[in-house]
């Protein structure tokens, strides 16, 4: 294995927050889940603004109309990148990825195995599109790995989630 070097270490994110003057809080269920999916994040990722070589790095997210604010910062707080992700190429691959979810939840309960393992492949793979949607609305912008998307994908989902 080899092992991670200095620069490796400051390309990645040690905090993040939202906003919540702009993103609200919700009910326990809902903060919670919020809470697992950022420390899931900063737990393990790949992070690094476009052309930056500082880091690591602090995100702030927040909402402005029907837009995600990327607010990134070194760890010390000095702004680096603030950038804008439009919400509307994620609408159906959330709707459809809460649907599926629904269902996957309600199979566990009463269905066969086979079934209960269909949806999870389809909620996998809706996982997965959705991440390949991070990936390219920011390729300009920052530079992470497919499993640093995934952890941002449940974050934008979890961010739509009522409860």
């Amino acid at each position: 294995m080899a092992k991670a070097t200095h620069k490796d270490q400051a390309a990645r994110l040690v905090s993040v927050t939202l906003d919540e003057t702009s993103i609200g809080r919700s009910g326990p269920e809902v903060e919670h889940e919020r809470a697992v999916a950022i420390y899931d994040l900063i737990a393990d990722n790949k992070f690094r603004p476009a052309g930056h070589d500082g880091g690591p790095y602090a995100l702030q997210l927040g909402m402005t109309g029907n837009r995600l604010v990327f607010d990134v910062r070194q760890s010390d707080g000095t702004p680096v990148i603030a950038h804008l992700l439009s919400l509307a190429p994620f609408r159906r691959i959330v709707k459809d990825y809460f649907t599926v979810c629904d269902s996957y939840y309600a199979a566990i309960r009463n269905a066969t195995p086979d079934r209960i393992e269909a949806l999870d492949m389809g909620r996998r793979a809706l996982h997965d599109e959705g991440s390949r949607i991070v990936i390219e609305r920011l390729k300009r912008k920052v530079d992470l790995d497919f499993d640093t998307a995934r952890r941002l994908f449940t974050l934008i989902t979890v961010l739509h989630w009522k409860g």
